[in-house]
Order: C-alpha cells, then sequence, then structure tokens
C-alpha cells in the first residue's frame, strides 16, 4: 500500500511541476530549489512549541489550501495565487513521497503517514 500511495503522489508532483511550466508567471530556473523548499519556513512554528509547528507546517503542507490557492489564480486569473497553489502542491506531493505528512501536535515525527525520522527507525516492525 505504501508503494501505490507513494506512485500516486508522484504522478501528482509530476502534474504540478508540469502545470508550474505552463503558468504564466516564468522565473530562472536556478530559483526553483529555493521556491521549492520555501514552505518548510512553516517549520519555523517548532521554535514556539509542536502545537505551533504543527498548525504552520499543517497550513503550509495542506492540499486543500494550495486547492484553494489554484481555483482563485486559474478563476480569476490572479498569476500568484496560482503559482504559489501550485507549489505548494508540488511541495507537500514531494514530502508526501518521502513520508512527511501533516503533523499532529505532539511532535514533529508524528504525522498523519505514521512515524517519520529517527522515531521511525526505532519503531519495531508488526508482524503479520
Amino acid at each position: 500500500m505504501k508503494n501505490l500511495l507513494r506512485s500516486e503522489q508522484a504522478m501528482q508532483l509530476a502534474l504540478a511541476i508540469i502545470a508550474l511550466y505552463y503558468q504564466p508567471i516564468h522565473f530562472a530556473w536556478w530559483l526553483w530549489p529555493f521556491l521549492f523548499l520555501s514552505p518548510d519556513i512553516s517549520m519555523v512554528g517548532y521554535l514556539i512549541n509542536a502545537k505551533v509547528g504543527a498548525m504552520s507546517y499543517n497550513i503550509a503542507h495542506h492540499k486543500a489550501v494550495a486547492g484553494i490557492l489554484i481555483a482563485i489564480g486559474f478563476m480569476f486569473h490572479f498569476p500568484i495565487p496560482l503559482f504559489v497553489g501550485l507549489l505548494l502542491w508540488a511541495h507537500s506531493s514531494f514530502d508526501r513521497i518521502m513520508g512527511y505528512g501533516l503533523k499532529y501536535q505532539d511532535s514533529f515525527d508524528h504525522t498523519h503517514l505514521g512515524l517519520s525520522g529517527k522515531r521511525a527507525k526505532m519503531q519495531i516492525p508488526q508482524k503479520g
């Protein structure tokens, strides 16, 4: 199941990147890594506490937020929300492929996809 979900996210990532190529805002491709990773700035909320960190991270990585921005940009011909929405969608899909999901408020490693990071490696696999 994990590979099926990752392949679904890979297709969404590919479609978002293709859409980013055809959207009206054009930028130098050397900016791509900086722009692509920019939603991770939302992790700064973890400097306050896990609750604020999870909330800020989840807002910046929620596909409904990205979808709303894409819809607004597309329907009203606003290129900036369209660009930001596509960028958030692509970044969120990439994070899901890497095993990073939306965060629970107890810790950064506790996601809707299960545990990630060091806690996932320490977890004992279940038989059956």
